[in-house]
């Protein structure tokens, strides 16, 4: 469990560090890829017995989140872990200058991180969150430079194409788990009959839109626009492998009819992508042409009911793919370029990353004793022991052929013309393809130990196969040196370059139409938000107005209404202070005077009349007295 673990965290927790941090890139991811590394060698010694490594995770009721590990996931997770830690020592060297080196190292490593999701992904609603996460890096990485012009639109196509195709992985693991009453993929493989026949086919339009197949071809040389690591990683083990993964681990499921298919889909597009790398006129484009066609060939070997012998060429051909690309990187190092006409002479300066090169170009046109002799081998054998041996065996030599061809004219081309002084050395670089290299050449050795942990039986090929395996790889290499791909190809030569599109190719069906109605839902959704929401604002906003408006003048109504009620108040309080309080005070002055004025009158001065004023008095008094018993 904590292999499984340290194999899809290490990178994701190295990728958010490094986002977060933006400080020491290189270490952090090369941390994060050596700690992935070393829990997917653990994960497969502990499952090289047999013994499968599980984990459940709640999700959803009754549809949970299940990892896998067994002989099969656990051998592609090792095979990413070692691709990804490769190519990010690679690019320690190559992004050395780049400023935005953390974003990169960022993303690079969530990319890593998704595609270990999916390769271990034990139920469809996991491997479909996979599904996009790897999409959605891919489109991010393509289009890392998004500031050169075409970088954006390359990335935007590989993104469309390879969504369009999408759909039928959601058809298909929709309808497997409605048969099955499970998302666990394991369950879902025992689906038979027309379901299974519909669910092949829906499998195989995804696989064709990831892995570049028939009539899917042109988006992956397109891609190219993204710095050379990202192709190495996307062209190897991750996003274009992702489609034949998808096939092999769904193989004991598909139906003779979806086999059919797969195998003719892989076959057409072995031949077509192999003459459009034949005729390419950028090593990076002709590198990525022929990945389309070398994951033709293993689709062939699927179609041929022999999904190990795909596996075993998906192994060799990630490492050999991989190194191919990182020299690339290194004449695009040196010559600001992969056009081959300026990348003429350019390995004769670079003597052991031309070495590395070609040891690793003729181990993909399957010379002995090199990793893909014996995966084509296989490849070969499963196609002539098939029921349609007559579809399958020529288009695979074909295939096979156009291989040695297109790389037989990269290594003419990379040690003829004019040499040129290296810019200065690439120790970082140099080491991580030489790993690389190493395995492409010695891969092989390994393959039967691995058929028999898998415990696959495949088709014995005889003294016939390798005859022929090998005579087809001379021929093509041969063929690719001696020969201009004008005076190959013939008439072929412009629709090859073109990318052999039909009905206007994948643009005209895919691209455009899609960019349409992306302009068309623009359009609406500016109508709905000029006329909906914008035209509801301003509706609701005059309404409010006029509520407010409304309340203002019944506001203004109650104040013109307390202010008259006031100014009534003061007045008839002005008016009762006047002509009352006022009146009374004032009366009560005027008596006061008055009776004042009296009173002065009696003070005359005259003792005698004082006198009889005061026995008045006395009088009066007394008979008050006298009386007052009579009354109380």
């Amino acid at each position: 469990m904590i292999w499984l673990s340290l194999t899809i965290l290490a990178p994701l927790g190295a990728g958010l560090t490094t986002l977060a941090l933006r400080r020491m890139p290189e270490a952090i991811a090369l941390t994060g890829a050596a700690l992935g590394l070393a829990g997917a060698i653990a994960l497969l010694a502990g499952v090289a017995g047999g013994a499968d490594v599980t984990a459940t995770l709640p999700f959803l009721p009754d549809l949970p989140i299940r990892l896998v590990a067994n002989p099969l996931t656990a051998t592609l997770a090792l095979v990413v872990a070692t691709v990804a830690a490769m190519v990010l020592t690679y690019a320690a060297g190559y992004m050395s200058h780049d400023p935005e080196r953390p974003r990169f190292f960022g993303t690079m490593l969530m990319f890593v991180a998704a595609m270990q999701l999916l390769v271990l992904s034990g139920d469809w609603i996991t491997l479909l969150a996979a599904w996009e996460m790897i999409g959605f890096a891919s489109y991010l990485l393509i289009g890392f430079w998004h500031r050169r012009k075409g970088v954006p639109g390359a990335a935007m196509r590989a993104f469309l194409y390879t969504r369009t195709a999408d759909l039928g992985l959601y058809l298909a693991a929709f309808l497997l788990i409605g048969i099955a009453g499970t998302s666990e993929i394991s369950a879902t493989l025992s689906t038979t009959g027309t379901p299974a026949l519909i669910a092949g086919l829906l499998l195989l339009f995804a696989a064709m839109g990831k892995s570049a197949q028939v009539p899917m071809q042109d988006w992956l040389m397109r891609a190219m626009a993204g710095p050379t690591p990202v192709s190495a990683l996307l062209h190897s083990a991750t996003l274009v492998a992702a489609g034949a993964i998808l096939l092999i681990r769904t193989a004991p499921m598909l139906p003779g009819g979806a086999l059919l298919a797969i195998g003719i889909v892989g076959g057409a597009t072995a031949v077509i992508a192999g003459l459009m790398a034949l005729a390419a006129t950028d090593l990076k484009r002709l590198l990525a042409a022929s990945t389309a066609s070398q994951y033709g060939l293993m689709l062939i070997a699927v179609g041929a009911g022999a999904p190990v012998a795909a596996l075993l060429h998906l192994i060799a051909h990630a490492a050999i793919k991989s190194a191919l690309f990182l020299g690339a990187g290194v004449f695009q190092h040196d010559r600001e370029s992969t056009d081959l006409d300026t990348l003429a002479g350019a390995g004769r300066l670079r003597p052991g990353i031309f070495a590395g090169f070609a040891l690793a170009a003729l181990a993909l046109a399957g010379l002995p004793p090199l990793a893909a002799f014996y995966s084509k081998d296989a490849i070969l054998a499963a196609a002539l022991d098939s029921p349609s041996a007559a579809w399958f065996l020529p288009l695979a030599l074909a295939g096979s052929v156009l291989t040695g061809a297109y790389m037989g004219r990269a290594l003419k081309v990379l040690w003829s013309g004019t040499p040129e002084k290296p810019r200065d050395k690439v120790p970082l670089m140099a080491v991580g393809m030489g790993v690389l290299v190493i395995l492409a050449a010695t891969l092989g050795f390994a393959f039967k130990p691995l058929e028999a942990m898998l415990g696959a039986h495949l088709a014995e090929p005889g003294w016939i196969v390798p005859a022929m395996g090998l005579a087809v790889g001379l021929a093509g290499l041969a063929l690719g040196w001696l020969l201009a791909p004008a005076r190959l190809l013939g008439p072929l030569l412009a629709p090859a370059r073109n990318g052999f599109p039909l009905a206007g190719g994948m643009d005209a069906l895919v691209v455009r139409p899609t960019l349409a109605l992306a302009r068309l839902c623009d359009r609406l959704d500016a109508w709905i938000i000029r006329r909906v929401v914008l035209g509801g604002i301003v509706a609701g906003t005059q309404a409010l107005s006029r509520r407010i408006e409304r309340a203002e003048d019944s506001l203004l109504a109650l104040v013109n209404a307390v202010g008259r009620l006031n100014l009534s108040l003061g007045l008839a309080s002005l008016r009762f202070d006047r002509d009352t309080i006022d009146r009374a005070i004032f009366g009560l002055v005027d008596r006061t005077i008055a009776l004042g004025t009296r009173a002065r009158r009696l003070q005359s001065g005259l003792i005698h009349r004082e006198m009889a004023l005061t026995v008045a008095g006395i009088a009066l008094v007394t008979g008050v007295l006298l009386a007052a018993p009579f009354y109380f």
